[in-house]
């Protein structure tokens, strides 16, 4: 009853308000007195709904979370001319609407969204409507692992040039809708792009890089097919003059070559492919590609790069290929590199605590995160690891524990998975320590008790955070503040 009586409520106050409303010039004819829901009120809807008011639509805002639960998302839209149908039924009753817009996380094989797409009800995202009124250059950058540090790093190099605007949104954390408007056609816009974001995509960037494919987000997308067909839209829409960039020692990422409609580029930690960019000899090196054109060029040692793990070597490799197609300079690459540390939650060092170095990895929500983060160090490791279950194996990460880890302490919905897993692979010459956590604070004070000087303790879970926090910031921040509490820096 209290998701309907504020859609009633709501909904006096919408007919009120689109009367005053006037007309808004042709932009604002496509969605004039459009009837649109918005599903799910999440970091990239708000912005969206925004814009849907501007644009003079009938909204109604669905999520299955009550209004107490979306206190925070709710103000950032208070007073806006918007219906809300919240908590249970939030996907009732939507046969009517004209274009329903999806949150990126939202299945879309759900009964009531397949039921919306049989009656031809138009499915959109608030991606798609950027996408549609950018007037700049898109740069896009998708993968399983390592997308938002290197969204970062080609951001940083880009913008360490300063002859030209260089914004920098999407999964990342932050739409760019707000700032549409503000947008040159001499301006440059650097998107991460999850596969949520891109199933539904009608679009491609003008270049698209794509950092590896592993398996990932199984429990939403069903199947590794479904999985690979949703990143295969960053470049599905390219046209001939358009770029991609593809990883070459990841075979997934390396056969999709075939299917690129425009220019393909390669970067890699192993070989040397035709065109793009890779180690040989210690030094990253450029062939036939941006600044290198027609030629092949050393630009520096890959030991200038400060992040931690040869995973870290491959987001860079990546970075300078698509910086570099977007005009980036020597200049600005070897300036960024050298002095980038690092994005929070991503093998973040958080504190040294007796001798014993912590480091948050929160960010590693899949089996082979959590083993890039594993192979980065060569000190004895305690790994923190378990969490929601996003239906991955765990098989491979179950061999690297048993081979390269001292001690681990699981915790969360998948702890019985893993330790399975472990014990299946585990070899008479692997010693492992495996114990558990009563909870995630119980997990990281056991681990510290393990731990001796010379060690490292490593939040990096290899699972999705649901079962025990909102979303993996949160995670990492409370491990942070676990740490910074036995350091007595609270």
């Amino acid at each position: 009853m209290e998701a309907m009586s504020l859609r009633v409520n709501s909904s006096v106050l919408v007919e009120k308000s689109y009367a005053a409303l006037g007309m808004k010039g042709e932009s604002g004819m496509v969605w004039r007195n459009q009837r649109v829901a918005v599903i799910g009120l999440g970091v990239s809807n708000i912005p969206l709904i925004r814009y849907l008011v501007d644009e003079g639509a009938k909204i109604t805002v669905c999520d299955r979370q009550k209004p107490a639960e979306l206190e925070s998302r709710l103000a950032q839209i208070a007073g806006l001319p918007v219906a809300y149908q919240l908590g249970e039924g939030y996907l009732d009753d939507l046969d009517d609407f004209d274009t329903i817009f999806l949150s990126p996380g939202i299945p879309k094989d759900l009964p009531e969204i397949s039921a919306l797409r049989e009656r031809g009800i138009r499915l959109s995202s608030e991606m798609e409507i950027f996408f549609k009124l950018c007037p700049a250059p898109i740069a896009g950058i998708t993968g399983s692992s390592g997308k938002t540090t290197t969204t970062t790093l080609v951001g940083e190099i880009l913008s360490a040039q300063k002859d030209h605007k260089v914004l920098v949104g999407g999964n990342i954390g932050n739409s760019l809708l707000d700032e549409v408007h503000s947008i040159s056609a001499k301006d440059l816009v650097v998107l991460e792009l999850s596969s949520f974001q891109l199933e539904l995509l009608p679009h491609s960037p003008r270049y698209a890089l794509v950092t590896n494919i592993t398996p990932n987000h199984l429990d939403v997308h069903r199947s590794m097919e479904a999985y690979i067909a949703a990143k295969r839209h960053i470049f599905t829409f390219q046209g001939p003059d358009d770029y991609v960039i593809l990883n070459y020692d990841n075979e997934a990422t390396r056969l999709l070559a075939s299917e690129c409609p425009g220019q393909v580029f390669f970067f890699s930690r192993l070989q040397e492919p035709p065109r793009g960019v890779f180690l040989k000899n210690g030094m990253i090196t450029l062939r036939d590609i941006g600044f290198a054109q027609g030629k092949e060029e050393a630009l520096c040692p890959i030991g200038a790069v400060r992040l931690l793990g040869v995973h870290n070597w491959e987001n860079v490799l990546a970075a300078v290929a698509l910086a570099s197609l977007c005009g980036a300079t020597p200049e600005a690459i070897i300036k960024v590199i050298a002095t980038f540390t690092g994005v929070p939650h991503r093998l973040e060092l958080v504190d040294e605590v007796k001798g014993v170095k912590y480091y948050n990895d929160s960010i590693a929500t899949s089996p082979a995160r959590a083993i890039a983060g594993i192979r980065a160090f060569n000190e004895p490791i305690i790994l923190i690891a378990g969490g929601y279950d996003k239906q991955l194996a765990f098989d491979e990460l179950a061999e690297t524990i048993n081979k390269q880890v001292k001690a681990v302490v699981l915790v969360g919905a998948t702890a019985d998975k893993i330790e399975a897993a472990i014990q299946a692979r585990r070899q008479k010459s692997d010693t492992p320590i495996v114990c558990r956590g009563q909870d995630f604070d119980d997990a990281v004070m056991k681990a510290a008790r393990i731990a001796e000087s010379g060690d490292v303790v490593l939040m990096s879970p290899a699972c999705a955070s649901y079962d025990m926090f909102r979303n993996f910031e949160e995670r990492g921040q409370r491990f942070r503040d676990l740490v910074r509490g036995m350091a007595g820096k609270r």
